[in-house]
């Protein structure tokens, strides 16, 4: 639904003590959200509930950091990621997320867990150009999956050259 909504270039500003919090099932369908989510997704519960996260995501976020999301997810681990989403009205707000697996008593991964902040401005101005480029990237390519991991080379280069680790990098904007 989200690629049917026209971003606005409105940016709504989640507050300074808000937490958005969000529950996923093994596919990435939403299980749980609180009131903040549903107020600046801009969503009803009954078009939230049970729609995949993906719902909300903005054009002019990188597939590919999505792409490390899951990798890093499916391998046990959390992740921090500043994101940029998409609201029903076209609007966008950005947050800090930090994702979580969820796990059964044997270890088993049986769903995922999101916090998502505000957060500051200076990060997400240091953020934007990265993820321009790495949009760009990923548009230079007819097919959608080879662009994704064109992206992901790409960014996988810079944190080389930088000579740090993803959360190394997040974590020091």
């Amino acid at each position: 639904m989200s690629h049917m909504i026209r971003p606005t270039g409105v940016e709504n500003i989640l507050g300074d003590e808000e937490l958005i919090v969000s529950k996923t099932d093994l596919k990435g369908r939403i299980i749980y959200a609180n009131d903040i989510f549903f107020r600046m997704a801009k969503y009803s519960y009954t078009e939230l509930i049970g729609a995949p996260h993906s719902l909300i995501r903005h054009p002019d976020m990188p597939r590919c950091v999505f792409k490390l999301l899951w990798d890093t997810l499916q391998s046990k681990r959390e992740i921090f990621a500043y994101v940029v989403n998409l609201a029903k009205d076209g609007s966008h707000y950005w947050v800090f997320a930090h994702v979580t697996p969820t796990f059964d008593d044997r270890g088993n991964i049986v769903g995922y867990h999101s916090n998502r902040r505000k957060p500051d401005r200076a990060q997400i101005e240091c953020i934007k150009p990265v993820y321009k480029a790495l949009s760009e990237e990923e548009g230079r390519y007819a097919n959608a999956k080879e662009g994704m991991r064109a992206g992901f080379d790409m960014m996988l280069g810079l944190l080389k050259q930088k000579g740090v680790a993803y959360d190394e990098f997040v974590l020091s904007l």
